[in-house]
């Protein structure tokens, strides 16, 4: 299974591909950050960010996408801006017809580290380790992005794969 992992941000949002299934090593495809100018305005910001992530899903044809879901901070501006890149990851996935599923920070931290509590160095080390890397991949949002893409191959595959099956038989059914 291909799957394209993003950590959703508006002035830099992490992209990683990786392919595998669940219980064995995944591969690494690639890894990008998006990055946007603070001083564009907003709807330019989100219409680049909507043009490479749909390029990128064109580009390496994930069978499912995995997004950071968005969680509550005390800074409002911040969460704000990711929940609007949040929202440009899930619609490139739909317009794509790719089933989208969202995990929280601490279910991708348990899935790569074991630990849901555990900080970003040792998410950026796990997915070094795991994916067999010679070096880390950097920014942090790639390797976050990463994470999420074997967080879903792990866990969030055969979850999609029962929802879509789910979905096809109740379209099938209202014939």
């Amino acid at each position: 299974m291909r799957v394209l992992g993003v950590d959703p941000g508006l002035t830099r949002c992490g992209v990683g591909v990786v392919e595998g299934v669940p219980g064995r090593p995944c591969t690494l495809i690639a890894y990008y950050v998006v990055y946007t100018d603070p001083a564009d305005d907003l709807p330019l910001r989100l219409l680049h960010l909507d043009r490479s992530l749909t390029k990128l899903v064109a580009e390496h044809q994930p069978e499912s996408v995995a997004v950071e879901r968005v969680f509550s901070q005390h800074n409002v501006r911040t969460v704000m801006g990711t929940a609007q890149a949040s929202g440009i990851a899930v619609l490139a996935g739909a317009r794509a017809g790719l089933p989208v599923q969202t995990y929280t920070p601490s279910e991708v931290k348990a899935a790569v580290t074991g630990a849901g509590q555990a900080d970003k160095a040792q998410v950026t080390a796990m997915v070094t380790r795991l994916l067999r890397l010679d070096e880390p991949p950097k920014p942090a949002d790639a390797a976050d992005a990463l994470a999420l893409a074997i967080c879903h191959v792990w866990r969030g595959g055969t979850r999609s794969k029962l929802a879509a099956a789910a979905d096809r038989a109740r379209r099938g059914g209202a014939r």
